[in-house]
């Protein structure tokens, strides 16, 4: 069996390729011909299948370790996908800290069907087990937090579900199936927008999903085959070629972070710094135990210094919210991902005005800190 760097680049071959090119056809047919009116075919609609989509979905489950893959037109589809496996009545605990696009869809739309969601702090056992009703049917969350990288254990959140008969939906799209594959922690869904680091270009909207098992895996396919919010051939084709280099571009992304960190920590500006890599929290510990490392995303609050002159004079940290990709991205969380939230709702997250989240990208570390050390000097209130 090939090792996960060599599947990253080869994958699981389709057997469509007649032609010898090293890459998978681009399939770009909506619709495909019957032999015959007898015919048992493969393909007959795109929409309910395609060569380079399901190329990329068998890549996905392959890496994750899952029963099946299904690849969607964005990350907020593939939510919907593996929400929409459940009825009206159901009640959902999913993490307080989840990204506020999810809490959006689960708040707005999905409650309009009658499913219920219990939000809790899922790194508190206690509160999890408290939070189970008779209807309670998952437990939905991320191991690692935006933005502040708190840390739940997949492995005790698994525990408890199986006590309890739930099924477990991780999503991982901070981690991705190189430093954590929550599946094999017992999770059954895990979830990715892979607009993210299996994209890994800001070039390219899609989500994935992988189940655990054949009969998550129908649900699934019945949902994406019905609701149709499948991804493009061409878009399929950008995350497979994305996710070939995706443990090479994290090696690099990680070690610059961990420079970063270690830069930061110097500083008598910085006030805290929120990343799992740190020695001597209980998130460092989960994540070390848990993880293959601790992801390339940090966070950290400034004191004495202007927050907002400090990110409008980046040059190499892009000011924008999202992450993944070879550039890195410098936001305020207070003013630009979560500016939905109002100041008491802000502080009730832990989330300060004076929070930074960084998403590091590829470039050459000695560059990237002598441009958060220029632009905190230009900030300077001392």
């Amino acid at each position: 069996m090939s090792k996960f760097n060599t599947n990253l680049v080869h994958g699981i071959p389709g057997n469509e390729n007649k032609t010898g090119a090293v890459n998978p056809p681009i399939y770009n047919s909506t619709t495909f011909a019957y032999p015959d009116t007898e015919s048992v075919i493969r393909w007959d609609y795109a929409r309910s299948g395609n060569p380079t989509r399901e190329f990329l979905e068998k890549l996905v489950a392959q890496l994750e370790n899952g029963d099946r893959g299904f690849a969607f037109s964005s990350g907020m589809a593939a939510i919907h996908a593996a929400l929409s496996i459940f009825s009206p009545g159901d009640h959902l605990i999913i993490g307080d800290q989840i990204y506020g696009g999810t809490f959006r869809l689960f708040n707005q739309y999905f409650k309009r069907w009658n499913i219920e969601f219990t939000a809790v702090d899922t790194r508190n056992s206690a509160a999890v087990k408290a939070a189970i009703k008779p209807n309670t049917k998952a437990i939905y969350f991320e191991p690692f937090t935006n933005p502040l990288l708190h840390v739940t254990s997949v492995r005790k959140i698994v525990e408890i579900a199986q006590q309890n008969d739930l099924l477990v939906i991780v999503d991982n799209t901070f981690l991705t199936p190189y430093l954590q594959q929550p599946l094999n922690l017992g999770a059954d869904i895990v979830i990715h927008s892979a607009t993210k680091y299996l994209g890994g270009h800001s070039d390219v909207i899609a989500g994935v999903v992988v189940t655990k098992s054949k009969e998550l895996s129908d649900k699934l396919y019945f949902s994406q085959n019905a609701i149709g919010s499948v991804l493009s051939p061409e878009d399929s084709n950008l995350i497979r070629r994305g996710i070939q280099t995706l443990s090479v571009r994290l090696d690099r992304q990680l070690l610059n972070t961990q420079k970063i960190v270690a830069f930061l920590q110097k500083r008598t500006d910085i006030k805290k710094i929120n990343y799992p890599g740190i020695p001597g929290t209980s998130e460092h510990a989960i994540a070390k135990d848990e993880c293959k490392n601790f992801g390339a995303v940090l966070s950290f609050e400034v004191q004495n210094i202007d927050v907002v002159k400090f990110v409008n004079n980046l040059k190499l940290f892009q000011l924008a919210v999202s992450l993944g990709a070879v550039e890195s991205l410098a936001e305020l969380p207070a003013k630009m991902s979560h500016a939905e939230l109002s100041d008491t709702e802000l502080l009730a997250c832990g989330i300060s005005p004076n929070l930074v989240r960084l998403a590091v990208g590829i470039e050459d570390a000695d560059d990237l800190i002598a441009d958060l050390d220029q632009a905190l000097k230009l900030a300077s209130n001392s």
